[in-house]
C-alpha cells in the first residue's frame, strides 16, 4: 500500500503545534486582556471569560495534539494532520476578519495560523517512504 504524508515530520509538526497552544493557553487563562489588547478588543469581563474559556479548550486540543504525535499510529498521525490543517488555515483567515481592523499582532498571529497550516501541507504531500 503507498501512503502519502512525511508521518515522522507531522508528529514533530504536532508537538510543536501543541507546544504553542500550550503556552497561548497558559496567557489566555492567566491574562485574558493581554491578548484581547493585543488584538485591539475592548476589554470585558465578558470577553475576559470567553478568551479564559478559549483557553481551556485550546488547552485541551493541544494535549490531544501531543497524544497523537507521541502515540498515534500512522493514520492517526496522517487524519489529526489534515484535520489540523484545516483548523490552522481557518485561525488564519478569522484572525484577518477581525472587525477591529489589522494590527502587527493580528499579521503575527495569522501567519502562525498559516505557517502551521502550510507544514501540514507540506508534509501530507510528502511521500512517506516507509510504508510502500
Amino acid at each position: 500500500m503507498n501512503k502519502r504524508g512525511d508521518v515522522q515530520r507531522l508528529r514533530g509538526v504536532l508537538r510543536l503545534g501543541a507546544l504553542v497552544f500550550a503556552i497561548s493557553s497558559l496567557v489566555l487563562f492567566l491574562a485574558p486582556r493581554v491578548f484581547t489588547d493585543l488584538l485591539g478588543l475592548p476589554g470585558s469581563l465578558n470577553l475576559d471569560w470567553s478568551m479564559q474559556l478559549s483557553g481551556v479548550t485550546i488547552l485541551t486540543l493541544g494535549g490531544l495534539m501531543f497524544v497523537i504525535a507521541q502515540a498515534g499510529s500512522t493514520n492517526g498521525v496522517l487524519w489529526a494532520a489534515r484535520v489540523m490543517m484545516v483548523g490552522a488555515f481557518g485561525l488564519g483567515v478569522m484572525t484577518l476578519l477581525i472587525p477591529t481592523g489589522v494590527t502587527w499582532f493580528v499579521i503575527l498571529y495569522a501567519l502562525i495560523g498559516f505557517g502551521f497550516s502550510s507544514a501540514y501541507l507540506v508534509f501530507l504531500a510528502r511521500r512517506n517512504a516507509q510504508i510502500d
